[in-house]
């Protein structure tokens, strides 16, 4: 990792932290559909570690490998809810970094399944997701897979915040905390 930006920006990351933590705890948005947005803005920003987090964090969720490889190429496939679909639709259409504002279309399908304050907080999700992304895209932060034991917790290398060349993740809010410390 070239900087490590928890330790030299502490302040600014735990507004980050915030934000997931709210994501998480406040809004009515289903952890799964949030994945599902995560790993597709992290697929489009070309973010590594990002996507191999998402991923693991789908798998965790009993999500089959089918449908989390399937996110690249939703728009060709039946695995997901027409929910779903017009939330990756949003996270496109949030994410282009060319576009200069979101087309009244995207607005008006994203519209038929999100009430006005869930699709705030889809909102906050994907500016959230893309500056992690951009962190971890500009600091080369790099994924590592977290070995798997009997008790998760009690494994050290689960948690990707304990190796200094990975990135925060953004699921491990108590493992966050310590890292910015």
């Amino acid at each position: 990792m070239r900087l490590r930006y928890p330790k030299l920006a502490p302040e600014g990351y735990e507004a980050l932290v915030n934000v997931g933590r709210y994501l998480d705890t406040r809004t009515a948005l289903d952890r799964v559909l949030l994945e599902l947005v995560y790993l597709r803005a992290s697929q489009l920003n070309g973010c590594e570690f990002c996507i191999g987090m998402h991923a693991d964090e789908l798998n965790k969720r009993q999500e089959p490998d089918s449908r989390i490889d399937a996110v690249a190429d939703w728009r060709g496939s039946d695995a997901f809810s027409p929910r779903e679909r017009a939330a990756l639709a949003w996270t496109e259409a949030v994410t282009d970094a060319n576009a200069s504002r979101v087309s009244d279309d995207d607005y008006a399908a994203v519209k038929e399944f999100f009430e006005d304050k869930d699709l705030v907080d889809l909102t906050y999700a994907i500016a959230m997701i893309n500056a992690w992304n951009r962190l971890d895209v500009a600091f080369r932060a790099k994924w590592k897979e977290p070995k798997r034991t009997s008790d998760p917790a009690s494994d050290p290398a689960s948690d990707p915040t304990s190796d200094p060349d990975a990135a925060p993740n953004a699921r491990k809010l108590a493992s966050k905390a310590a890292a910015a410390e």
